[in-house]
C-alpha cells in the first residue's frame, strides 16, 4: 500500500510538471511577445546630413515604433556599456532617423535601433560598420548666376553653416585669366566682377567642409554675356547742357536772392529834392555863455527848421 502511494506521487508530481512548462511559453507568447529586430541597417550621408535607415517590422494592424542610439568613440572605448539616445528619434514611427545633430565630430560612431509594439520590444540591431561623417558625400552647389548692369553676381544654395564655397569665374577669352572667391555662406547674393560690355563672364563653384577637410567636385560652368549698352551720345550731350546750365542758372538765382533780401531788410532811402540841404545849417537858438535867462530866439521858417534836424 505504500509502495503504491509513493507511485501515486511521482505520478502526480510529473504531471504537475509537464502541465506547468507546458504553460509556461503560453504565458510569454500572450503576455511578452518578442519582436522580430530591425534589419538591413544602414546610414545614407549627402552633404553632412546623415540618415540612419532600416527595414521596417511589419505587424498586421498594428503601428510599430522604434527608437535609436549611439556611441561616440569615447563612450565605445571607455564606457562600451552605455548608449546614448537620439535627440529626435524616440519612438518615431518611420524607418529612418536623422542622426544629424548626433554627428558632431569626426570620429567613428555605433548606432542601433530596435522596434516598440505596446509593451513589447525587440533586440537591438547595431550597424554592422561604425559610421564616419568623413564619409558623406558632398555635391556640387546649386548656384543662379546673373547680371545687375555691369556687375556680375552669384548667389550659392545654403547648405548649411558649415559649408564655405569656392567660386571661380573669368572673362570667356582666349587666354583669359581665371580668378578665386571664397564664399563663407550660401543664400546671399554676392558681387564678383564689374564686366565690360560686350564681353562674356564664367563661373563654376565647389563646396568646401572645414570639419572634414574635403572638397565636392566643380559645378557645370555657367556663362552670360553683357550687350554693348554703351551710354547714347544724346543723353551725354542732354547731361553736359543740363550741367552746364545748372553752373549758370545757380549763381544767378543766389545773386537775385540777395538782392532782393538786401532791398527788403535794409532799403535805401531817397529824399526828395525839396529836402536836400544845399546851404549850410545856421542856428536855431543862439545863447551867450555869459548870460544864462538871457537867451534870443530867432523866429525861423518851416523849411529852415527841418534842414537844422537833418543836420
Amino acid at each position: 500500500m505504500q509502495t503504491f502511494t509513493m507511485v501515486l506521487q511521482e505520478i502526480w508530481t510529473s504531471l504537475f510538471m509537464w502541465f506547468f512548462y507546458a504553460l509556461i511559453p503560453c504565458l510569454l507568447t500572450d503576455e511578452v511577445a518578442i519582436l522580430p529586430a530591425p534589419q538591413n541597417l544602414s546610414v545614407l550621408s549627402t552633404n553632412m546630413k546623415h540618415l540612419l535607415m532600416w527595414s521596417p517590422v511589419t505587424v498586421p494592424g498594428e503601428t510599430v515604433y522604434y527608437s535609436v542610439e549611439y556611441q561616440g568613440e569615447y563612450e565605445s572605448l571607455y564606457t562600451s556599456h552605455i548608449w546614448i539616445p537620439s535627440s529626435w528619434c524616440s519612438l518615431t514611427e518611420g524607418p529612418e532617423c536623422d542622426v544629424t545633430d548626433d554627428i558632431t565630430a569626426t570620429v567613428p560612431y555605433n548606432l542601433r535601433v530596435r522596434a516598440t509594439l505596446g509593451s513589447q520590444t525587440s533586440a537591438w540591431s547595431i550597424l554592422k560598420h561604425p559610421f564616419n561623417r568623413n564619409s558623406t558625400i558632398l555635391t556640387p552647389p546649386g548656384m543662379e548666376i546673373t547680371k545687375d548692369g555691369f556687375h556680375l553676381v552669384i548667389e550659392l544654395e545654403d547648405l548649411g553653416p558649415q559649408f564655405e564655397f569656392l567660386v571661380a569665374y573669368w572673362r570667356r577669352e582666349p587666354g583669359a585669366e581665371e580668378h578665386v572667391k571664397m564664399v563663407r555662406s550660401g543664400g546671399i547674393p554676392v558681387h564678383l566682377e564689374t564686366m565690360e560690355p560686350g564681353a562674356a563672364y564664367c563661373v563654376k563653384a565647389q563646396t568646401f567642409v572645414k570639419a572634414i577637410g574635403r572638397y565636392s567636385a566643380f559645378s557645370q560652368t555657367e556663362c552670360v554675356e553683357v550687350q554693348g549698352e554703351a551710354i547714347p551720345l544724346v543723353l551725354a550731350l542732354f547731361a553736359f547742357v543740363g550741367f552746364m546750365l545748372i553752373l549758370v542758372v545757380v549763381p544767378l538765382f543766389v545773386w537775385k536772392m540777395g538782392r532782393l533780401l538786401q532791398y527788403s531788410c535794409c532799403p535805401v532811402v531817397v529824399l526828395p529834392d525839396t529836402l536836400k540841404i544845399t546851404n549850410s545849417p545856421q542856428k536855431l537858438i543862439s545863447c551867450r555863455r555869459e548870460e544864462v535867462d538871457a537867451c534870443a530866439t530867432a523866429v525861423m521858417s518851416p523849411e529852415e527848421l527841418l534842414r537844422a534836424w537833418i543836420s
